[in-house]
């Protein structure tokens, strides 16, 4: 790995251990008199999301400083987290922000829902040119999300408050909406969770097959760059 991107990957590394980290505590410092009672940050797909990718940027912090190659599952490891981050990301900005006016835009909610979600990809896209990732893991993409609907459904079947007096982390996993599971409302949340769960894991798999195409293409610039610095060498 050249010097200038292993620089830049560490650097948002850190940035993104820091953002997580902070974006957390300051979700739960805000969130500590709205949960009495009930629930809690670290029950939503958010924060745990956060706290997997600053997992994923401390354990490649470690390694990259190593001086030793990265291996390939390594690669899909950082592509899974890339993509399920993004859906953090995008969730939040496109879907939920929507709904919650003036409140969204807090510091808590920047720092895990953009900046993370930012560095995390951009770190993707540095360090990934390195790796190989076959098309055939794309679907492994959709593995988080599964899990965290399976652990919200069966929270909401247990009657486990993610805040108090309600049993779901997010509207679009509300089984007890007007919409129910496989129907439609005119208000939110407009179509049952099932739809909704299969439209995000669509969007998982466009956004995982996007990413890996982008991947070749920045992979095959920099192969051209480098052909072009050894030819100059040469000279």
């Amino acid at each position: 790995m050249s010097r200038e991107r292993k620089i830049t990957s560490l650097v948002l590394k850190s940035v993104v251990i820091v953002s997580a980290v902070l974006g957390t505590i300051l979700s739960a410092i805000a969130g500590r008199e709205a949960f009495m009672g009930g629930g809690s940050v670290f029950m939503y797909f958010t924060i745990q999301s956060n706290l997997a990718l600053a997992v994923i940027s401390a354990v490649g912090f470690r390694m990259l400083t190593r001086e030793k190659p990265l291996p390939d599952r390594w690669y899909t490891v950082k592509f899974v987290g890339a993509v399920s981050i993004t859906l953090t990301g995008m969730v939040f900005c496109f879907v939920l922000a929507p709904t919650m006016g003036g409140a969204a835009w807090t510091p808590a909610n920047i720092l895990t829902h953009v900046v993370v979600p930012i560095c995390s990809v951009a770190d993707f896209f540095v360090t990934g040119v390195y790796g190989e990732i076959a098309k055939s893991r794309i679907p492994w993409v959709t593995v988080p999300p599964l899990v965290y609907a399976a652990y919200a459904g069966i929270g909401y079947a247990l009657g486990r408050e993610f805040a108090p007096g309600i049993n779901y982390p997010y509207f679009f996993l509300n089984w007890g909406s007007p919409a129910g599971a496989f129907g439609f409302s005119r208000e939110l949340p407009f179509m049952g969770c099932v739809w909704w769960i299969l439209a995000l894991l669509v969007l998982l798999l466009l956004c995982g097959a996007f990413y890996l195409r982008i991947l070749e293409l920045c992979r095959k610039r920099m192969l051209r760059a480098d052909k072009r610095e050894r030819s100059t060498a040469v000279r």
